[in-house]
């Protein structure tokens, strides 16, 4: 099937490495090339993958170029732009080059978004479609590569990327954090993720000697580039706003406790079953059952505030835990509570003789009235007030994933309440990081 009128799509991936270099960056150098070499790039598309795909950079993208003219002269000069940049000596980079003229199976896509794939089948669908490919290394690049050529988003979000001089590559950013906090204020819910306002926190703005200068997520090219346009920062040399799925959800398959395959992302509706706990390094584990099986899902200390929904839980709440299967546990990006069950607490018991108030007499004695010395041994049961209530919960930007797609952006039914963390009151004693 042919992608459209001397249409063709470029797929790239794989070309950085920790020591500096960005795909996207490359990827927008090569669009500014194409076009004086009679190629008109008819959309840029940054196209994020399996967040848990054991050979990946911290956020897993691919880039696609959609474009019309010569595929011939496209594939020659996203070749020469990877053998000019890319650091092909360092050992994680092994870039891969797509040009395909016919349309790749979007099924891989979506196979490399949600789980993962091999080389081999990666240059089975290549060939297949006749496209043109040549990978760098091992090769490894060719997986992202094809996925960003075969994509089509059911979803999408864009990202407005400035990228910085290449003189100042590796030098302290300046980008004033002050313009970065009124622009969102200016721009959400239609722009998100460029700060974290509950944790005073700049989230757009990398740490890497990458040339990505900061980036602006939104809902469409008109936000993003209103919302850059606020931001104070060093001059820059080159802006490219990037069609995308991250903030989709497109990573996420429905799970069942019990038959999870790890490095894979799911929603898992199951039932607290005991009091989340805390351990070393304000870690909160949870326990979710379903039919007998049991899950084990975590909300680490970078999460914060969110670590204080989850602790609100308590055995028989019902809910719909979503985050990524790793080591055994779902660590989590957001949940939904359905039901909550009621919970009771246990306070010292009035006096059966005076009713005034008892005290503990120690442990497993009861209780005994301080006024007229009267026993009783049963604890008086309360019923809980629950901090939390039906609805959706998700982690601060501060840990959020690019594909995780925020709650700003709304939920599957507008019938559910949403929340943020910031609308939970203080957690317990001892929580040194509630909102």
């Amino acid at each position: 099937m042919a992608i459209g009128v001397d249409g063709f799509r470029i797929g790239l991936d794989d070309t950085d490495a920790a020591s500096g270099l960005c795909t996207t960056w490359l990827g927008a150098v090569l669009a500014e090339r194409l076009e004086p070499a009679g190629c008109r790039v008819r959309e840029r598309r940054l196209v994020r993958l399996n967040p848990n795909a054991p050979f990946r950079t911290r956020g897993n993208a691919a880039i696609a170029l959609l474009a019309d003219g010569d595929p011939g002269t496209a594939f020659e000069l996203a070749c020469a732009l990877v053998e000019e940049y890319a650091p092909l000596d360092a050992p994680m980079t092994n870039p891969g080059v797509v040009v395909a003229e016919r349309a790749l199976p979007v099924a891989f896509y979506t196979r490399a978004v949600t789980d993962l794939c091999t080389i081999g089948e990666a240059v089975r669908a290549l060939d297949s479609a006749g496209a043109r490919y040549r990978g760098y290394g091992n090769g490894r690049g060719l997986i992202g590569a094809t996925a960003a050529a075969a994509a089509e988003f059911a979803d999408r979000t864009w990202e407005l990327l400035v990228y910085r001089e290449p003189a100042r590559w590796g030098t302290p950013r300046h980008v004033d954090r002050e313009s970065l906090f009124r622009a969102e204020a200016d721009t959400f819910p239609h722009t998100w993720d460029s700060v974290d306002r509950a944790n005073r926190a700049v989230v757009c703005v990398p740490h890497t000697p990458d040339p990505v200068l900061f980036g602006v997520r939104g809902e469409s090219p008109a936000w993003v580039k209103w919302a850059r346009e606020m931001v104070v920062a060093e001059p820059n040399a080159l802006e490219t706003c990037w069609v995308t799925n991250q903030g989709t959800d497109a990573h996420l398959v429905p799970g069942e406790c019990g038959a999870l395959r790890e490095a894979r992302s799911y929603a898992v509706a199951g039932t607290v079953a005991s009091t989340p706990t805390t351990g070393e390094g304000g870690h909160v584990t949870l326990l979710i059952g379903d039919g007998g099986e049991r899950l084990g899902c975590m909300a680490y200390e970078p999460t914060k505030g969110f670590r204080d929904v989850v602790r609100a839980l308590r055995a028989g709440d019902r809910i719909v835990a979503c985050g990524s299967y790793r080591h055994g546990s779902l660590n989590l990006e957001k949940l939904r509570i359905d039901a909550l069950a009621e919970a009771a607490v246990s306070r010292p018991p009035p006096c059966p003789a005076c009713g005034k108030r008892t005290t503990s007499a120690g442990a497993g004695k009861g209780w005994k009235c301080r006024a007229c010395g009267a026993r009783t041994a049963e604890p008086e049961r309360v019923a809980e007030e629950r901090a939390i209530g039906p609805g959706w919960y998700e982690v601060p930007p501060v840990a959020r994933r690019h594909l995780a797609r925020p709650l700003c952006r709304g939920t599957e039914t507008d019938s559910i309440r949403r929340h943020q963390p910031e609308d939970m009151p203080p957690g317990p004693a001892g929580s040194a990081d509630s909102p």
